[in-house]
C-alpha cells in the first residue's frame, strides 16, 4: 500500500511502498494486551518489602508468663497478632517479569503498526534531522498537529533532532530495534522514517 511521504515542513516528498504483511493486519487486541502486560511486567521494579517477625526490633523475651494470666500464651512481641509486630506472608524483592514466545512479541510489534495505519495514526518522515535547536523543531512539530508523537527513525538516531526533541513535551525518537507496542500504543502519532522503515521491514521479515 501507498502512503504520502512528508518533510518537517509540512511539504510532500514523493511516496513510500508498505509492506502489507507489516502494515496491513487486522489488528488484534489478546495479542496487544499480552505483549503489553508481558512488557509493563518485566519494567516493573519488584523492590517492596516489609519485615518478617525475624527482623522487627522488639525483645525475644517472653513477655509474661505461660499460665496464670487468663490470657493467650505469648512468647515475644515480634508476633503478627501485635502493633508493630512482624508482618506475615508479606510482600518481599521479587521480579514481576514472565516469559512470553518470541513469535507473540514480533506478532504484537505488526499489529501495533497496522493498528496505526489503520486508524489513521501513522505518519511517514522524509528524514528526521534537525541543526539541534528546540525552538524551531517545536514549531515545526506544532504546525504539524504533532502532540504525543513517536518518532522511529533507522538504525542510528540523528544526534541533533535527537538533541532538539529533548526538551518538546510529548515528543519522542526511537531508533529502530527501541521500537516497541507499549509505546507504539500510548502515542497518538507515530513518525516513521524512511529509513525507519526499511529497518522495520528487514528486522521483522
Amino acid at each position: 500500500m501507498k502512503l504520502d511521504v512528508i518533510k518537517l515542513d509540512g511539504k510532500k516528498a514523493g511516496s513510500v511502498d508498505l509492506d502489507e504483511a507489516l502494515f496491513g493486519l487486522d489488528p488484534r487486541a489478546d495479542i496487544l494486551h499480552r505483549v503489553v502486560r508481558w512488557q509493563r511486567n518485566k519494567a516493573q521494579a519488584g523492590t517492596h518489602k516489609v519485615k518478617t517477625r525475624r527482623e522487627t526490633s522488639y525483645s525475644t523475651k517472653k513477655i509474661y508468663r505461660q499460665k496464670g494470666t487468663g490470657g493467650a500464651r505469648h512468647g515475644d512481641r515480634n508476633a503478627p497478632i501485635f502493633r508493630g509486630g512482624g508482618i506475615y506472608k508479606g510482600p518481599t524483592p521479587r521480579s514481576h517479569a514472565h516469559d512470553l514466545p518470541k513469535k507473540v512479541r514480533k506478532l504484537g510489534l505488526l499489529h501495533a503498526l497496522s493498528a496505526k495505519l489503520k486508524a489513521g495514526e501513522l505518519v511517514v518522515l522524509d528524514s528526521a534531522t534537525s541543526d539541534g535547536k528546540t525552538g524551531a523543531l517545536a514549531k515545526q512539530v506544532k504546525e504539524l498537529g504533532w502532540k504525543r508523537t513517536l518518532v522511529i527513525d533507522g538504525a542510528d538516531v540523528d544526534a541533533g533532532f535527537a538533541k532538539a526533541a529533548a526538551n518538546i513535551e510529548g515528543l519522542d525518537i526511537l531508533p529502530t530495534m527501541g521500537a516497541n507496542v507499549y509505546d507504539i500504543l500510548k502515542r497518538d502519532t507515530l513518525v516513521i522514517t524512511k529509513a525507519g522503515v526499511e529497518a522495520l521491514e528487514a528486522r521483522l521479515k
